[in-house]
C-alpha cells in the first residue's frame, strides 16, 4: 500500500494548529498532541522526520516543545512557518499563564485546586510515556536502550547533575549511532 505524500501546509494553518496545541497542554506532554495533530491527523510530516524533530528538539538548548515547533514549522514553510509555529505555540499560551498566574496569586488559597493541577500535571505526563513508548519501539539494537538505562541510572538513581551527564553519554550516544550508520551502510 502507498503511503500518501505530505500535505503541504498553509501559513495561517501552522499558526492555529500551533497556537491550539499550545493552548491545549498542561503539564507537558506537548510532542505528543504535535504527533497527533501534524502526523497521524494532517499528516503534514512522515514519522521519521518528526522523530527526527524530536531528537534534534532534546539536543538543542530551550524547551525541547518549543524546538519541535519551529523544527515542524521550518520543515512545512521554512523560516514563515517556523516563525508561525513559534508565534502560535508562545503567544496565546503566554497571555494564558500570565492571566492565570495574576489568578493564582490572588485566589491561590482554594481547598482542592492543588488536585487540579496535579491531575493535569499527570496528564501531561502520560501523554509524554505515550511518545516514548512510540520512539522506543523504533530502537533497533542494544546501544540505545543501554544509553537510555545508563541515562535513567545516572539522573533518576543516583541524582547526578543532568548536564554533566548529558555531556558524557550524548558524544557516546552519537558515536554509537555513526558507528552503527556506517556499518549499515558498508553493508
Amino acid at each position: 500500500m502507498a503511503v500518501a505524500a505530505p500535505r503541504r501546509a498553509r501559513l495561517p494553518e501552522i499558526l492555529t494548529v500551533f497556537a491550539a496545541l499550545g493552548m491545549a497542554s498542561f503539564g507537558g506532554g506537548l510532542p505528543g498532541w504535535m504527533h497527533r495533530e501534524v502526523v497521524q491527523k494532517r499528516r503534514w510530516m512522515s514519522e521519521e522526520s518528526f522523530l527526527a524533530g524530536i531528537a534534534l528538539g532534546q539536543v538543542l538548548p530551550g524547551p525541547n516543545s518549543v524546538n519541535l515547533a519551529l523544527y515542524i514549522g521550518q520543515q512545512l514553510r521554512g523560516a514563515p512557518g517556523a516563525a508561525m509555529a513559534g508565534l502560535g505555540i508562545l503567544g496565546p499560551p503566554f497571555l494564558v499563564v500570565l492571566g492565570l498566574a495574576l489568578l493564582y496569586a490572588r485566589y491561590g488559597a482554594i481547598e482542592g485546586l492543588s488536585s487540579v493541577l496535579g491531575g493535569l500535571a499527570a496528564a501531561g505526563l502520560a501523554n509524554s510515556c505515550v511518545v516514548g513508548l512510540r520512539t522506543a519501539r523504533r530502537m533497533r539494537g542494544s546501544w540505545p536502550w543501554l544509553v537510555a538505562g545508563a541515562t535513567f541510572l545516572a539522573i533518576g538513581v543516583l541524582r547526578l547533575p543532568m548536564i554533566p551527564v548529558v555531556l558524557v553519554l550524548a558524544p557516546v550516544s552519537i558515536a554509537l549511532a555513526w558507528r552503527e550508520g556506517r556499518a549499515r551502510d558498508a553493508a
